[in-house]
């Protein structure tokens, strides 16, 4: 399996998840911003801080010859994002408040062939395990993918455009960002996300922890 993300953070944060299972699940590579290198059964793509609206990324998994399965790994379950992943050929859409053995249980089923969506999750906290830039300065996941949209230039429109919110929640989650990381302008915001982590990343990690 390849995971695929645009942060070190996450990829290597997911990549842990699944170190109770490694007699099932065998970890190739870790991508961010790098096309999938190595043969693998199944490419699970982080949607952190990506926009979700655009699905240029799942096009690319789908269309390279060495991932026989593409997985979108999220929290947003609107309907039109979950109809356009698999119209352009996802072979699952799979909840990160599942439960890690549930998820390699996903994974295994899509590697045989099935196409499975899970059910759309209540709001509930990640699996432990997964990890996040901002995360040890105390923001929540929802938090920390305004920040790094907000850090990559994009505006409140667009932020509530690619995430499927609406204006006044992205603002509720700006504010409590601001009060976590102390500042209270966007700029300042923008200085502190680029400090932290919040650009994305542009390399593979191969060979993880023993994979082929």
């Amino acid at each position: 399996m390849a995971l695929v993300d645009d942060y070190d953070v996450v990829v290597i944060g997911l990549a842990h998840l699944f170190d109770p299972y490694r007699d099932r699940i065998v970890i190739a590579e870790l991508d961010t911003n790098q096309p999938v290198a190595d043969d693998v059964d199944v490419v699970l793509y982080d949607s952190f801080a990506q926009p979700e609206a655009d699905h240029a990324d799942i096009d690319v998994l789908v269309a390279n010859p060495r991932a026989r399965r593409v997985v979108v790994y999220t929290w947003n379950f609107h309907p039109a994002l979950v109809d356009s992943a698999l119209a352009r050929g996802a072979s699952g859409y799979l909840s990160k408040t599942l439960p890690a053995r549930e998820l390699v249980t996903s994974i295994e089923a899509i590697a045989g062939g099935e196409v499975i969506v899970s059910d759309a999750p209540a709001r509930l906290r990640p699996p432990v395990g997964l990890d996040w830039p901002g995360r040890s300065e105390g923001l929540t996941d929802r938090e920390a993918e305004v920040l790094a949209l907000i850090t990559q230039g994009k505006t409140n429109v667009e932020i509530a455009a690619v995430m499927y919110l609406s204006i006044n929640t992205v603002k509720s989650y700006i504010r409590s960002a601001y009060r976590r990381i102390g500042v209270t302008t966007r700029s300042h915001a923008i200085l502190w996300g680029i400090e932290h982590g919040f650009r994305p990343d542009h390399h593979r990690i191969d060979h993880w922890r023993g994979g082929p």
